[in-house]
């Protein structure tokens, strides 16, 4: 108890090494000691790629607008959404010229979507002092350290909304990368109202495990028409990359690309039962840092 008071007051000191801050703020979370020689576990290799691994491509990467460049130039544009429109500065939006119905991205971070399915119901004064207080955040400093983020430029991102016939809500699918392979892919289901999750292998079959905080989803999930192109998406896409979390949509048949992630969840939430932090680690076969170096700074 004591030692959990310690950590968390030094996870509050952002000024300390990432290094150092890393191990404590695993180490806060998991309640478990973080060993960089000695990693077993897929939050434990996370927290060590957050550290060690810094090929400049990744700020681009983790942007949601400018790795739309990204996208295009590996698998091509039609699978990107529409973009409205990108604002530095929130005064600079004309939100009357929207169309009724949007989503508004911070680039820069997690969790900085605000959905619009009807613009006469929106809250203005609300909104535009949400997406302020996004204006002023940095994810490196606001969660973890988690170095892909440190150089991003705050940027608000309009993109159309997605919506597919007969569903008030869109499934969302996460794959699981290692070494450009997808493994399995997390499916959310009803997210912001049940939020439930489960995960399927590459051949469509459901697996017995899920992330904890999480609600597992009982029942089967009709398999997309488009899961074979999905899968080629998210191998072109993570192409050459230890590890990347490739998220997609499947809209009446037709791909679309959602973001790259590094980091899911922080490194904070671990998957259940516990045996499968061992096993999908043993997935992430972690690169070896050059002789003479402390990072990888290339892929």
């Amino acid at each position: 108890m004591v030692k959990k008071i310690i950590y968390g007051v030094l996870k509050k000191m952002k000024f300390l090494p990432q290094e150092l801050y890393v191990k404590i703020y695993y180490e806060y979370y998991s309640g478990n000691k973080l060993d960089y020689n000695d990693l077993k576990d897929f939050n434990e290799k996370i927290s060590w790629y957050k550290v060690f691994y810094r090929p400049k491509i990744l700020n681009q990467l983790v942007d949601k607008y400018n790795v739309k460049a990204y996208v295009e130039s590996k698998v091509g544009k039609h699978i990107l959404n529409e973009t409205i429109g990108t604002y530095d500065k929130v005064s600079k939006i004309d939100f009357d010229a929207l169309p009724n119905k949007y989503v508004i991205k911070g680039v820069h971070g997690f969790h900085f979507n605000l959905i619009v399915n009807d613009k006469t119901k929106l809250n203005l004064l609300k909104s535009k002092y949400l997406l302020r207080k996004w204006m002023r955040k940095n994810q490196y400093y606001r969660g973890g350290m988690e170095w892909a983020y440190k150089d991003v430029k705050p940027l608000l991102l309009v993109e159309k909304y997605l919506e597919e016939m007969g569903k008030d809500i869109i499934n969302d699918y996460k794959f699981f990368c290692f070494n450009g392979v997808p493994k399995f892919v997390q499916i959310d289901l009803d997210r912001g109202t049940n939020n439930y999750r489960c995960f399927y292998d590459m051949n469509w079959k459901k697996l017995d495990f899920c992330t904890e905080i999480s609600t597992f989803y009982q029942e089967e999930v009709e398999k997309p028409s488009n899961f074979d192109e999905m899968k080629e998406v998210a191998i072109k896409l993570a192409d050459k990359l230890p590890f990347v979390r490739v998220d997609l949509y499947s809209i009446n048949g037709k791909t679309i690309f959602g973001e790259m992630t590094f980091y899911p969840s922080d490194a904070r939430r671990r998957f259940v039962p516990a045996e499968y932090n061992k096993i999908i680690g043993d997935y992430f076969i972690l690169p070896k840092i050059p002789q003479g170096e402390k990072y990888i700074t290339s892929i």
